[in-house]
């Protein structure tokens, strides 16, 4: 009796593992590191942890909790993993969720356009490249919600980047309310953003000449703002 309790103690702690995500996950675009992460992502879910740090993820795992916020962020790029927001007892808290990796695993989901697919990856490593640091995965879920809630071209978003550059104001939540302005005037492509950025400096400087007429200001950086 003593035996099998203790055998029934370790079948209670097992957990349901989808087969055909052992099967597909390299048609996902996982590797064997980001599958781990998820497969613990999984398993902290069941134990009632929502939020694993990567320090957590770490413990688990042969990599540094370094290796794991990369893999972290990789997995929110590609959108196999998102992270969302919930009261509990009045309080938000934040938690992992799987739901766009069983979207992908288990339904049908049409493949983009390998250019599209290109250039959307290719906007993580701009904005970390102007940021000077790895994005957070707050930050990532961020542009995913640009690109695929909002419905934001990828290149806006680019331009949106570039005028927060130039303008000193390096933060999401300057570029979201240029984002924002832009759909609001209707503006849909990298030509109206130029028009508009440039109608906008002329103004600034008009106005700042008015305020201020003994000082003379440079405003040649501000023309051709979204030129490559």
């Amino acid at each position: 009796m003593p035996k099998y309790q203790s055998f029934q103690t370790i079948m209670n702690h097992q957990i349901p593992l989808p087969a055909q995500l052992l099967t597909s996950y390299l048609k996902l675009g996982m590797d064997e590191k980001e599958l781990a992460v998820i497969l613990h992502i999984y398993r902290y879910q069941w134990e009632d942890n929502a939020f694993p740090t990567p320090e957590e993820l770490a413990e688990c795992l042969s990599f540094s909790s370094q290796e794991c916020s990369k893999l972290l962020r990789s997995l929110i790029q590609k959108q196999l993993l998102t992270i969302e927001e919930h009261k509990e007892e009045d309080v938000l808290k934040e938690c992992y969720s799987l739901e766009p990796l069983w979207e992908r695993l288990f339904t049908y989901a049409p493949v983009k356009s390998q250019s599209s697919q290109e250039f959307e990856e290719n906007i993580f490593p701009l904005f970390e490249q102007e940021f000077g640091r790895p994005l957070s995965p707050f930050e990532i879920e961020n542009i995913n919600i640009w690109i695929d809630e909002e419905e934001q071209p990828p290149v806006l978003i680019k331009a949106a980047l570039r005028e927060a550059v130039l303008m000193g104001k390096l933060n999401f939540k300057y570029i979201d309310r240029i984002l924002r302005e832009w759909k609001r005037k209707g503006i849909h492509t990298v030509e109206q953003a130029r028009q508009h950025g440039k109608q906008f400096r002329q103004a600034q400087v008009k106005r700042t000449a008015q305020e201020e007429p003994s000082q003379k200001r440079d405003v040649s950086l501000y023309y051709n703002w979204l030129e490559e």
